[in-house]
């Protein structure tokens, strides 16, 4: 179990993301254009260096969605490898099972 004061941190930042994502995609287009000027691309490098630290998506932490864990996500479950592992041998993972060969 994680601790309850990092999870909540992750939270706020999954908040901040999301409210800055559109103005951010925007930044990052006018940097990307080619048809922009260098004046444009600074301007909107600057805004982007302006924005909080927490406005960057890859600040936001995957974690297990039942306790909070950070290590050993896997996506495609939204678990830890720990959960995952003991969900799938209670049978509340729908066709999951357990390889042999």
């Amino acid at each position: 179990m994680a601790k309850k004061s990092k999870i909540a941190k992750n939270e706020r930042r999954k908040q901040v993301v999301q409210r800055y994502a559109a103005r951010r995609a925007e930044l990052k287009a006018i940097a990307r254009r080619p048809s922009a000027t260098a004046a444009e691309r600074e301007a909107a490098y600057a805004e982007l260096r302006r924005q909080p630290r927490d406005a960057s998506a890859t600040r936001v932490r995957n974690r297990d969605s039942v306790d909070g864990r950070p290590r050993g996500h896997l996506r495609s479950f939204g678990l830890s490898r720990v959960r995952t592992r003991q969900q799938a041998h209670a049978g509340f993972l729908p066709g999951v099972r357990k390889s042999s060969w």
